[in-house]
């Protein structure tokens, strides 16, 4: 084997990033604590490839000795970023199983809107696929059947106060009753 060519690894995913059609940031996490330590050089790192890639009708960039893909949808840019020597393809699986998990979640209206109301759902599906750089799944119904969530579950803010006091009337009461 070449001497030079880096290692084999299992850490393929360095960020993954979602940014508004304004190139705000809306989600992002960063797996190698070492290519951008601070806030600041993430947001940079963001603006520069926002600028490179909002008007381009390509699928991948190479910038910063880093291979980034993307897709847009709406007023949403979806960026995953590698090594220099990593695979394309598999950055682009990741990308589609992000893609396609949210699509489901959102009900394939995916906006900004429904991203920033669903976040909780956003952020359980990107940890189901990528854990600490590691690819963990790229089947999108894996993800969901492992996300098990609905967007249509009423959270607790929306449920009556009847709803709320009988649930609580029903913990205390069995509380006393142990």
């Amino acid at each position: 084997m070449d001497s030079t060519s880096p290692e084999p690894s299992l850490y393929t995913v360095k960020a993954v990033f979602i940014l508004d059609n304004d190139g705000n940031r809306l989600l992002s996490k960063y797996y190698d604590p070492e290519l951008y330590p601070s806030m600041k050089e993430q947001k940079t790192f963001e603006s520069n490839i926002f600028n490179k890639t909002h008007k381009a009708d390509n699928e991948i960039a190479f910038l910063e000795g880093m291979t980034i893909v993307y897709k847009s949808s709406i007023d949403l840019f979806f960026y995953v970023a590698g090594s220099a020597q990593e695979n394309e393809l598999m950055l682009m699986s990741v990308l589609n199983c992000l893609f396609e998990s949210l699509s489901q979640i959102l009900r394939k209206n995916v906006e900004r809107r429904c991203l920033l109301d669903n976040m909780e759902g956003v952020l359980l599906v990107v940890d189901e696929i990528i854990d600490g750089g590691v690819i963990l799944e790229s089947d999108p119904q894996q993800v969901l059947q492992k996300v098990n969530y609905r967007a249509d579950d009423n959270p607790l803010s929306e449920h009556s106060v009847a709803q709320v006091l009988q649930s609580a009337k029903e913990q205390i009461k069995w509380s006393i009753l142990k």
